[in-house]
């Protein structure tokens, strides 16, 4: 399997620098003290653990549903990260994911089982699980 790399670089002080990272695959973006912790418009990690964790959920939930016999139309997942300040330091502490999902043939009960254990079984909530709380709301279009 392969291995995903990224780059990041910092300049200054906490409050007062900024940095920057880069994905292997181009994605670039600034981020500050302000972006991440305040209301600054730009870039942050949460941003990036929020999309990785949407992506991974719409994958593993196709995979899941059609490992079941259903086949999807559509998943939209959206991914709230919270970051807050614990003690002296901080601290990744929520993803709430909502999906959306268009699944002829399959009713609610089955599509909440897969949905909860897509949750449960997706590479990147397997990265959080024991050090991030992760909420679901699913729901089929």
């Amino acid at each position: 399997m392969p291995t995903r790399k990224a780059t990041a670089k910092w300049t200054g002080g906490l409050k007062s620098g900024n940095g920057s990272f880069r994905s292997e695959t181009g994605l670039t973006a600034n981020y500050s003290f302000g972006t991440r912790f305040g209301d600054q418009a730009g870039s942050n990690p949460e941003e990036l653990l929020a999309a990785a964790e949407a992506a991974c959920f719409s994958m593993a939930l196709s995979a899941g549903l059609e490992k079941e016999g259903f086949t999807l139309t559509n998943i939209e997942t959206s991914a709230a990260c919270t970051v807050e300040k614990v003690g002296e330091g901080f601290k990744i502490t929520r993803m709430d994911l909502t999906v959306t999902a268009s699944v002829p043939g399959v009713d609610n009960t089955k599509f909440q089982a897969i949905a909860l254990a897509t949750k449960e079984s997706c590479p990147v909530s397997t990265a959080l699980k024991g050090n991030v709380t992760i909420s679901l709301q699913a729901t089929l279009a």
